[in-house]
């Protein structure tokens, strides 16, 4: 299915500063209703209008759009110039909020209660059967919708006083590395959004891991900031799988009931060279000895055709091979920063495949042009 058409740079785009720190990620406010930041206002202000607006979470920075109006969602699809058959995640800011989506007497699946209860807010999408409220361009038709609860204090509080959810794919030109800065927002959608809201850079650095719990058995769709290690001994979990590592499914990459499944992503303009280590266990390889694995590969890939003659190196320290949630935080920053520098190619060194690193070698996989195992 094509993309949604290019609209021209042609809007003015405000770019609003706050401290989150001055806000609160409490869901749960006195008279119901929360503290509204002038710059929450502003926002939810345009949102109410139809607009999108960029905004930051813990994972990546969202555009965001009313969940509730196919209009408002079809500018994020347009500003994004995102293929038209990749479904959206719906923000809300409560449970209450996330029932009011569904007839009286909805009841979140059992097999959702405790994740819920402990992980949110947080970096987790879970799917869910597909409220009636929401239009089809949030879900592409698909019978089931991703909902997840963003552990940021902006993006509650915005939904909160919004008073209704957000569909939000990553703020970023579809197919680019996801922004975690306001000014990557800037750089790709300058233009074409009329606001941004910089509350700073985001933690996690890569999206939400998005959870079926529907599906028999249930799977991670999605690798993101919540582990496999941490879902799988939840009740209901039992046999949790992970798409790519144990099943594949062709009929759900034609017509993925979330995001990040069937398109290219996460590229920066260079070519990528990924030096893959793969899931070694720690026991067998050494960090010590992985890391000297990949300088070897490195110094093979100076010597090969990807490596333009002549040109010096550039070193980004993404952090330690044994620490991937601290290379995920950076992951997309530095391949930004590549491009801004005007490297002709980017070599990374990988993580190990498992724990926090299957979200960060799930990205790097998709943004490489090749990929050498070590």
């Amino acid at each position: 299915m094509t993309a949604a058409t290019p609209i021209p740079g042609d809007l003015q785009t405000e770019v609003l500063s706050l401290v989150p720190a001055e806000l609160s990620c409490d869901t749960t406010f006195p008279n119901g209703q929360p503290p509204c930041h002038p710059c929450i206002a502003r926002a939810a202000e345009a949102l109410a209008a139809g607009e999108v607006v960029a905004i930051p979470t813990e994972t990546v920075y969202g555009l965001a759009a009313n969940a509730l109006s196919a209009c408002a969602v079809g500018r994020v699809y347009t500003a994004k110039n995102r293929p038209a058959d990749n479904p959206l995640i719906v923000h809300v800011s409560s449970l209450d909020m996330l029932a009011s989506l569904y007839p009286p007497g909805w009841a979140l699946p059992s097999v959702y209660e405790a994740i819920v209860r402990d992980l949110w807010p947080g970096p987790l999408t879970i799917l869910l059967p597909r409220s009636h409220l929401v239009p089809d361009v949030v879900t592409c038709g698909q019978s089931t919708m991703a909902v997840r609860m963003p552990a940021h204090p902006v993006a509650l509080a915005l939904i909160a006083a919004c008073g209704f959810p957000l569909a939000a794919p990553s703020a970023n030109s579809s197919g680019r590395p996801s922004p975690t800065l306001a000014r990557h927002v800037l750089d790709d959608l300058g233009g074409r959004v009329p606001l941004i809201l910089d509350g700073g850079a985001c933690t996690y650095g890569v999206e939400s891991t998005v959870l079926d719990g529907l599906r028999n058995p249930p799977a991670i769709l999605r690798p993101g900031g919540i582990t496999h290690e941490q879902l799988a001994g939840y009740p209901g979990l039992e046999g949790l799988q992970l798409y790519r590592r144990d099943f594949v499914d062709p009929q759900l990459e034609a017509a993925p009931s979330t995001p990040g499944m069937k398109y290219r992503h996460y590229s920066p303009n260079a070519p990528v060279l990924l030096l893959d280590p793969g899931d070694a266990p720690a026991a067998s390889v050494s960090d010590e000895a992985l890391a000297a694995r990949q300088q070897d590969k490195l110094e093979e890939a100076r010597q090969g055709d990807l490596w333009p003659q002549r040109l010096p190196p550039y070193e980004y320290v993404l952090g330690h091979v044994s620490r991937p949630a601290a290379v995920a935080s950076e992951l997309y920053a530095a391949l930004r920063h590549m491009d801004e520098v005007g490297v002709a190619v980017i070599v990374v060194e990988g993580v190990r495949d498992t724990g926090a690193g299957v979200a960060v070698m799930n990205r790097l996989r998709k943004a490489a042009s090749r990929v050498v195992a070590v």
